[in-house]
């Protein structure tokens, strides 16, 4: 079986209490390999709008287990790269980072406490 991950990357602005971050994709590139899948539309010269929902990909891994499966999403998170907008991904990165989430306790009120001590 094993475990699942997904990270939901937002054209949004962590630290401006997730504003949207509208605009052009100048470049991208989507990470890959054995237990990473993306979905997205995105394409280089997509104009993400203001009006719409700023998700703008999901990226879900499957590792043996959860050390695995953070492992893997770490990797992909360095791996992709959006430019033209602002992202998420960094955020990410620092969550699958912070020891809380490694040891599994986080809950609804996980993301306002790691926002104010980026623990």
């Amino acid at each position: 079986l094993g475990h699942s991950i997904e990270c939901r990357i937002n054209a949004e602005i962590p630290e401006k209490n997730f504003m949207p971050s509208p605009g052009k994709i100048t470049a991208l590139h989507l990470p890959g390999g054995n237990g990473v899948r993306v979905d997205t539309a995105l394409y280089t010269g997509y104009n993400i709008p203001m009006e719409y929902d700023s998700m703008i990909a999901k990226v879900l891994v499957l590792g043996r287990d959860r050390n695995e499966a953070i492992r893997k999403m770490k990797v992909a998170l360095e791996e992709m790269l959006v430019l033209g907008v602002e992202t998420n991904l960094d955020f990410q990165y620092k969550i699958m980072q912070s020891e809380a989430f490694r040891e599994g306790k986080v809950d609804t009120g996980f993301v306002e406490r790691f926002m104010l001590s980026g623990k």
